[in-house]
């Protein structure tokens, strides 16, 4: 009983930690780590993120849990939404979720960029430009 209730406490502790989350319905967790592809105006006004979500959790939540809802990007700042999510489907079959999160001005472009950073140190990630 004891070991139960230490290893409770050490999950409780793991999930603290963690300060960011992507999620497709509301309150669920997405695992997945997705491929991101940014692209910003020369002005640095304007730009893009589109997310690539390959075998996502949510088919096996949506289930259980509810409709795909949007993209919510979760972090110790708030929230970024978008509505702007797709599926893709391969011989009927759902295979991928694909996103784009608009920013509109370069304050949206800097939050957006500070919640991928912290995702990014979750995560083991890291950035890669583009060549050109």
């Amino acid at each position: 009983r004891g070991a139960r209730r230490a290893a409770r406490g050490a999950a409780k502790r793991v999930a603290a930690t963690a300060s960011t989350s992507i999620q497709f319905i509301r309150g669920v967790n997405e695992s997945t780590v997705p491929d991101v592809r940014l692209t910003r105006a020369k002005d640095g006004q304007n730009g893009a993120a589109y997310f690539t979500f390959a075998k996502p959790d949510v088919f096996e939540a949506s289930a259980e849990m509810g409709e795909i809802t949007g993209l919510y990007l979760i972090d110790e700042e708030g929230e970024l939404t978008s509505t702007e999510v797709s599926c893709k489907f391969i011989n009927g079959k759902p295979s991928a979720v694909e996103a784009k999160m608009s920013m509109r001005s370069a304050f949206e472009w800097d939050r957006f960029m500070r919640f991928m950073e912290r995702y990014a140190e979750e995560q083991g990630l890291g950035f890669e430009k583009a060549k050109k």
